[in-house]
């Protein structure tokens, strides 16, 4: 987690990773009721990174320079 927000600008944490990690936390709460701490954490975790892989996906189908080449 620190090398994630000590390697990535803020730029690149704002528009890459937000969102994903909004979206796994919606889905989290909404759907991981395991009464388990540790369960429902590693599944937010696992979340979080399918839903960034996802996105980084389809920004390189559809030509998406990542923020940080993004010249600002």
């Amino acid at each position: 987690m620190f090398a994630l927000i000590s390697r990535l600008s803020t730029r690149e944490l704002l528009y890459r990773q937000a969102p994903s990690l909004i979206g796994a936390l919606a889905i989290a709460e909404i759907f991981y009721k395991w009464q388990s701490f540790l369960l429902e954490a590693g599944g937010f975790l696992l979340t979080w990174f399918v839903l960034d892989a996802v996105a980084g996906v389809i920004a390189k189908i559809i030509h998406i320079p990542p923020a940080a080449d993004a010249g600002g």
